[in-house]
């Protein structure tokens, strides 16, 4: 049987919590990847699930990125289809309208960055590490999406410096960069991921119509990959959906009757 290289726990409130376990550094496989491809998809299928928080087992890293030792030593075609692979996976977790929270709580570089940037939110805990794409230093390029996604978050310019000069920082200033959404200070790893938790609770029916939220993910990550109008039909589509929904009706419903709404993510 595999080792269990992704763990996944689901609570009550609605909070899946998948965890990146291959110490030290928890770098990725092609093992990890199919694990982590199978979480999310339980996840995305699982009605109760309105909110996945990713994070790394331990107190030192987030996610080093793949496997180095075993990307030297494999043979081209084997880590094409690697890193075929590990795209798929990331944009199936960037695709799934729920919302996504990366809790960084430890070094987040290489590939674990890339992973991280399809997340919707990325809160890291201050002082725990830092933060980069050095890729250029190993004669190679942030393959698993980091070329495009690092554009698209924070332009041309300077993504283009972060890469091609490979540097590491701190998350301060990914906070100013705005490629970390905020930075939160915890005395260690489980008080950290409690406050992410409490996070991603803001984001949980009743208070919030996560239904709503997911389909809005879904016209914000897709809609400008698209022409104008195309993606303002897809906003149309997805908002007719919303029209058909319980929440939908719940929300107009408590607003003309002038009382808070209780949603069901449905």
């Amino acid at each position: 049987m595999a080792d269990t290289l992704i763990d996944y726990r689901r609570d009550a409130d609605g909070i899946a919590v998948l965890t990146l376990q291959a110490p030290p550094a928890n770098t990725y496989s092609y093992e990890m990847m199919r694990q982590l491809d199978a979480a999310i998809l339980e996840a995305r299928m699982d009605d109760g699930v309105h909110v996945l928080v990713l994070r790394g087992a331990g107190e030192k890293f987030f996610c080093a990125g793949s496997d180095i030792r075993l990307l030297a030593s494999a043979a081209p075609r084997y880590k094409y289809y690697f890193c075929l692979h590990a795209n798929e996976t990331v944009n199936r977790l960037e695709q799934t309208p729920k919302l996504v929270i990366a809790a960084l709580n430890g070094h987040c570089v290489g590939g674990g960055l890339e992973v991280a940037m399809a997340a919707d939110l990325r809160i890291a805990r201050k002082g725990a590490g830092r933060i980069g794409l050095p890729e250029v230093g190993l004669g190679v390029l942030p393959g698993t999406g980091g070329t495009q996604r690092l554009v698209r978050l924070l332009g041309k310019a300077r993504a283009f410096e972060l890469m091609a000069t490979g540097r590491l920082f701190e998350f301060e200033e990914a906070l100013d960069l705005g490629l970390v959404s905020e930075v939160v200070e915890a005395p260690d790893a489980e008080t950290f991921l409690e406050k992410v938790r409490q996070k991603a609770r803001e984001f949980l029916p009743p208070a919030r119509a996560s239904k709503a939220v997911g389909l809005i993910k879904r016209a914000v990550q897709t809609g400008p990959e698209m022409s104008f109008l195309d993606a303002l039909a897809l906003e149309r589509e997805l908002q007719q959906e919303l029209f058909e929904s319980e929440d939908a009706r719940e929300g107009l419903s408590a607003h003309v009757e002038k009382r808070k709404p209780s949603f069901k993510g449905r």
